[in-house]
């Protein structure tokens, strides 16, 4: 019986993907729009909640839609449209997994050179500050003890002490998914063909780019390290405006930059390598 109720919940989802995928409109927004109702759904016999979550399922796997855009100051260009795999930039918003790769990125370098002195370290005698009897005073052996003042520290901060830890691969993975699927959701991501300009002045630039309202702070991604010269020598005298190539990408940087800006080959390479460890069979315990 369980076997009958699975085939017939199957045969139901298949209709109704089969009936969204007749009637569904994807526009350049990334919102899946369908020209159907609840009324229409149930007259071709699918279960409103059956047609609710195909729609769901639909708009989950559908590729996301982005324009691939100019960085030229006279973006006269044509337009064309990226489509973006949805497992890398439409990741279900992990806000536990951001914090992690922030903290772990935070306490990377971090070292605490705290240290407070043992007794061996304090300078004073070591001779008796009274005789052990015959005084009606607590005895003592000398002036270093912990509880006299100026005296060593007892249990005491003994730097340096680094805070590293290691962070799991697939959080660290996850977390620059969510990063990204972020940013393309608030749309402060956007992907252009590559990283050449015609303007040489920095205020310039930064007009260019006010004018699209994006920034103040930019994060400019490309797949080699090897940067053009001319948005190399703009960017060095603006602080806010930072190159990066698709190795060094992290969370806390994608989080730090208002806008994120890859190139075509960014787009590419990070969805290669995020793929491939995402459905990978040898997954290394890390």
């Amino acid at each position: 019986m369980a076997r009958n109720i699975f085939e017939k919940s199957r045969t139901i989802l298949q209709k109704a993907s089969q009936l969204i995928e007749n009637t569904m409109i994807r526009p350049l927004n990334r919102k899946v729009s369908t020209q159907i109702d609840n009324q229409q759904a149930s007259s071709v016999g699918i279960h409103p909640a059956a047609f609710e979550l195909a729609s769901w399922q639909k708009s989950v796997l559908s590729p996301r839609e982005a324009w691939i855009e100019s960085l030229k100051a006279e973006n006269s260009e044509e337009k064309r449209i990226q489509l973006l795999n949805p497992t890398v930039f439409a990741h279900y918003p992990r806000i536990d997994l951001l914090f992690k790769n922030v903290r772990w990125q935070k306490l990377y370098k971090h070292v605490s050179y705290a240290n407070a002195p043992v007794r061996h370290e304090i300078s004073r005698s070591l001779k008796k500050p009274w005789p052990q009897k015959g005084m009606g005073k607590a005895r003592h052996g000398d002036r270093r003890s912990p509880i006299w003042i100026g005296g060593a520290k007892a249990h005491g901060p003994r730097g340096p002490k680094t805070y590293y830890h290691e962070l799991s691969f697939m959080v660290r993975l996850k977390g620059l998914s969510t990063a990204l699927s972020m940013k393309l959701a608030q749309d402060d991501l956007h992907i252009v063909e590559n990283l050449d300009i015609d303007v040489d002045d920095p205020k310039a630039f930064e007009e260019v780019l006010d004018s699209r309202l994006w920034g103040p702070s930019v994060l400019f991604v490309d797949d080699t390290d090897f940067m053009p010269e001319r948005i190399s020598l703009v960017t060095d005298k603006i602080p806010h405006y930072n190159l990066m190539p698709v190795y060094g990408l992290n969370v806390y940087s994608m989080l730090k930059h208002t806008t994120l800006v890859l190139t075509v080959d960014a787009v590419k390479r990070i969805e290669e390598r995020m793929l491939y460890h995402l459905n990978r069979t040898n997954m290394p315990n890390v």
